[in-house]
């Protein structure tokens, strides 16, 4: 009897098991269509949507729809590119330094500044290629431009029209000097080079003999050599004016042309004489430059390297002298008139005074900034009463 009733019990268990696996095998056939077909057409919507945000250059509609549902992080958040990084405004300036000008006191600041500030520095080391041929316009434009942003690029050159060769244009800043004393420090420099050594004039004019490099200057003016004569003296104006050919040649077109590139191309141009005030200046219109720069100027780290860049030897010609040199260089003070008109305007506008600072008197260097103020009262002086 108990064993009739447990083979019962073990067929009845039999057929249970097999009942339920007939009705899986049923529910699995079943499912295994339906999700076949829906498998299908999953595959089919993913290759529509790659395509279709290759082709419009982001994901369709529906793909954002099924981020949403499933959540935000998707695997380009996680794995994709780089954020691009947020340059600032202007991100290009040029400073086509003027030879003489304060330029390698601005040099010696920007190579602080870059590592201070992270923006690339491109300090050519050409001096004395400033004019250029429209290919190498070309070259060098294209070569500035590839240059990784925020940039600033400085080199000894001509104004370049970036415009003109339909390259987007930079930030151009720059800064000028009165014109005698300009002169005056480059003929002397060549001759003798600055406190950073009396022999650094063999580096710079190896060639340069004797009865060149020891002309007294008022020789050089009165006898007009030709150092000291046009179109040698029409320096600072080209910088200015531009690659064209009648920009090298003193005359009111390359004067207009100059004042011209000026207002149409120029953030600033300062003047050496008020140099804190153009510093500051920088600092507001260009804080990603020049943030801080008054204060490194300030410092007195850098005044021990700021002090090594004054020319040596430095003489003032006779009254009469200057009064040739006034009128050799009528074009020059026009322009530099004018920069100082336009600096001052710009002055105003930001609430700074119009009027030079006094220099700053350092003991290692008294002597020679004493001959120098010397220099310079002689020559304002004069430039009140030129006649």
């Amino acid at each position: 009897m108990a064993k009739h009733i447990g083979n019962n019990c073990h067929k009845s268990y039999i057929r249970g098991k097999n009942r339920r696996g007939n009705w899986l095998a049923v529910i699995l056939l079943r499912v295994s269509r339906r999700d076949f077909g829906l498998c299908l057409t999953t595959l089919l919507v993913f290759c529509l949507g790659s395509v279709l945000w290759q082709l419009n250059g982001g994901p369709p509609q529906l793909l954002l729809h099924v981020r949403y549902y499933f959540g935000q992080s998707t695997f380009l958040d996680d794995h994709g590119p780089l954020v691009p990084r947020v340059l600032p405004f202007p991100s290009k300036v040029v400073y086509n330094r003027v030879g003489k000008c304060g330029s390698r006191t601005i040099v010696l600041l920007l190579r602080i500044l870059a590592e201070r500030n992270q923006f690339t520095l491109i300090s050519s080391d050409i001096h004395n290629k400033t004019r250029l041929s429209k290919h190498e316009q070309m070259d060098l434009m294209i070569n500035i431009s590839t240059v990784p942003q925020p940039f600033l690029y400085t080199r000894h050159v001509h104004f370049l029209n970036f415009t003109r060769f339909r390259i987007d244009e930079p930030v151009y800043i720059n800064i000028v000097r009165d014109p005698i004393n300009r002169f005056l420090s480059n003929y002397f420099f060549r001759r003798f080079g600055d406190w950073r050594g009396e022999e650094n004039h063999v580096v710079r004019t190896p060639g340069m003999k004797d009865d060149e490099r020891y002309l007294d200057i008022n020789t050089c003016i009165l006898e007009s050599y030709p150092e000291c004569s046009n179109p040698r003296l029409f320096y600072i104006i080209p910088y200015f004016c531009g690659q064209h050919p009648q920009c090298r040649e003193p005359s009111l077109w390359a004067l207009q042309k100059a004042k011209e590139n000026v207002l149409e191309h120029y953030l600033l141009v300062g003047v050496l004489e008020e140099l804190e005030d153009v510093l500051l200046l920088l600092e507001r219109l260009l804080p990603h430059f020049f943030s801080d720069v008054l204060n490194i100027y300030k410092s007195p780290e850098y005044r021990k390297l700021g002090n090594m860049t004054g020319t040596v030897h430095k003489q003032t010609p006779s009254l009469k002298s200057l009064q040739v040199l006034y009128q050799r260089m009528k074009y020059e003070y026009d322009f530099y008139n004018f920069i100082k008109a336009q600096f001052h305007l710009t002055k105003w506008k930001f609430g700074l005074r119009t009027w030079p600072r006094s220099p700053r008197h350092h003991t290692s260097l008294q002597h020679r900034e004493q001959q120098e103020e010397q220099s310079e009262t002689v020559l304002e002086k004069w430039a009140e009463h030129p006649r």
